[in-house]
């Protein structure tokens, strides 16, 4: 589900020339956009040690919205009704009365209501992005990388960007064109981080099947996670999920 944005060919040779294009556009960002997330990284990598401190930091480059302040009160209630209702049958009213403003309040911030979709799926994307190069940067080895990854996607499926997650899943093709040309240049960015840790596995031996394969079989299963994983109801915590992921793939 998440980012399962394109079709998996179905035949080895086109599965090889699938994942060749992948490649060769994987690292092709925006320079505005992406670029600002590598320099306020690199510029207090060591620094931005929690989840919140990164999320500050997204703030201050005005890459995301604060939470807390009227557009990002908005974006919230906005994924939760996307996800609830649908892009489709939510309508400006119900988005206004949810915040609690006048409906022509709205295009204050958003000129229209598929702006406000796009602002949903971009700024979850850019701030998991951050999330998980941060966490990838502060691992050591390529297992311990990808252990990063695995756990950072859970708690972005699991917790509080659930909401916008499934709302780039199941509502992506509401998009225009020109926005998802947008949203799909980040994707990029974003399963970049994962090709790059899986083919380094890939080269020292340890990981044995196609990592383009290797990803989109991960895919599947931590989005699934939202449909079975209750970790409120006790039992096996995000990290002993994240083990078993580890196990499942031997290593």
């Amino acid at each position: 589900m998440l980012f399962a944005l394109f079709c998996v060919p179905d035949s080895r040779g086109r599965v090889q020339r699938y994942h060749r294009q992948y490649q060769a556009s994987a690292w092709f960002v925006n320079s505005q956009i992406s670029g600002k997330i590598e320099i306020s990284f690199s510029a207090s990598r060591t620094a931005l040690v929690s989840p919140n401190q990164i999320l500050q930091s997204l703030i201050a480059e005005q890459l995301v919205s604060d939470p807390n302040s009227a557009r990002g009160r908005l974006l919230n209630e906005a994924a939760r009704l996307f996800r609830d209702k649908g892009y489709e049958r939510t309508t400006v009213r119900d988005l206004a009365a949810a915040v609690g403003i006048q409906s022509g309040s709205l295009f204050h911030h958003f000129r229209t209501k598929e702006e406000i979709l796009k602002a949903v799926m971009v700024e979850t994307i850019r701030l998991n992005t951050a999330l998980m190069q941060a966490a990838a940067d502060r691992a050591g080895s390529p297992r311990d990388k990808l252990r990063a990854l695995i756990r950072t996607e859970l708690e972005s499926i699991n917790g509080q960007t659930g909401e916008a997650m499934a709302v780039l899943v199941y509502e992506w093709r509401s998009l225009s064109e020109s926005s998802r040309a947008e949203v799909l240049k980040l994707r990029d960015v974003y399963e970049g981080l994962w090709l790059s840790v899986l083919e380094e596995l890939s080269g020292k031996g340890q990981l044995k099947a196609d990592p383009f394969i290797v990803r989109r079989m991960l895919t599947g299963a931590l989005s699934w996670t939202v449909t079975w994983y209750k970790p409120e109801r006790g039992g096996l915590t995000p990290d002993g999920l994240t083990d078993q992921v580890m196990a499942m793939m031997g290593l």
